[in-house]
């Protein structure tokens, strides 16, 4: 992919004679996207001394994490970007958009993720940064508990064809692609299990789910305030979905104290019957692992980025 074209959206922000722009790639992640930092040059107040710049693939609005494909009018990010700003939420703020080119411009958070802040401080530390994390997340879920009809949000959800995806993930990634096939005594085993899971997650409540709602898509300011990115695959799912997501986070080995401690302060923030809430988070964790070693495998075989290999142990650990 070749560098953004960004002068249309520079010279809307900025004007003419464009200033000086130093443009730096920065390293990806696991999406098709692509993203640089766009420094500028004498930028007169209220325009931002920098940006981040996000290049998109060609089916931008496509999702290859599995589900249904509604038809969007928006691009996701877009959406559920201004559905979360209008409820207060902490969200980068977007400056400019040329879909014909591919190009999004957007607040440019610095380099501290949630991910980075915990591994900068000692572990008993940790707790602090936990409590703001499921303090934020706790205000996203109450704050998108209602949500209009047309949101692409309310279109999306985990049902159970998203459900069975998320576990044959891993069966085709996680164990045969590495591994090799299954004997059909093992495949029976995983049958039974993956129906056991799937039944008791389809019959959980609902609620707004980010879905990768983890330590690297949390980003720190200095003063501490989190800010909230990659949500452009929201949907309706799990209520505790992403409290998995944060608490057995394949990046970061969190000890039991901690996850029965910040299980326990959301369920009393969300007003939900710690048990209860438990009982979910064991189901749900053993689907979310499951996906997410089967996904590491993934991006490496499929996307050609081996980074995230190392993280497969964590996710069957948890």
């Amino acid at each position: 992919m070749s560098e953004p074209t960004l002068e249309p959206l520079l010279t809307k922000l900025y004007g003419r004679p464009l200033p000086t722009i130093e443009l730096v790639k920065l390293k990806g992640d696991a999406s098709t996207r692509q993203y640089y930092r766009a420094r500028i040059e004498g930028a007169a107040s209220p325009t931002p001394p920098s940006l981040i710049v996000m290049q998109l693939p060609e089916d931008a609005g496509r999702s290859d994490e599995g589900g249904a494909q509604p038809e969007l009018a928006r691009l996701p990010f877009l959406e559920v970007g201004e559905l979360l700003s209008e409820r207060a939420l902490p969200v980068p703020k977007v400056y400019g958009e040329d879909l014909d080119h591919g190009v999004l411009l957007h607040e440019d958070l610095g380099d501290q993720t949630f991910y980075d802040a915990l591994m900068e401080t000692t572990r008993e530390r940790w707790a602090g940064y936990y409590e703001r994390a499921v303090d934020l997340l706790a205000e996203l879920h109450e704050r998108c508990a209602d949500l209009p009809d047309p949101s692409i949000v309310r279109r999306r959800c985990f049902d159970r064809p998203l459900i069975d995806w998320e576990l044959e993930h891993f069966r085709q990634w996680g164990l045969e692609a590495p591994f090799g096939r299954r004997s059909a005594a093992e495949q029976a085993v995983l049958d039974d299990a993956f129906r056991a899971i799937a039944d008791a997650v389809e019959a959980m409540p609902l609620g707004f789910v980010h879905r990768d709602y983890q330590s690297k898509n949390l980003m720190v300011a200095e003063n501490g305030d989190l800010t909230i990115i990659d949500f452009q695959d929201a949907l309706m799912g799990p209520r505790v979905y992403d409290l998995v997501a944060l608490l057995c986070d394949s990046y970061v080995s969190l000890e039991p104290e901690l996850q029965h401690a910040m299980i326990d302060r959301y369920a009393a923030l969300r007003r939900i019957e710690p048990e209860e809430l438990r009982t979910e988070f064991r189901w749900v964790t053993l689907h979310r692992k499951l996906k997410d070693a089967g996904r590491f495998v993934f991006i490496d075989r499929v996307r050609h980025n081996s980074d995230f290999l190392r993280w497969f142990p964590q996710s069957l650990v948890y």
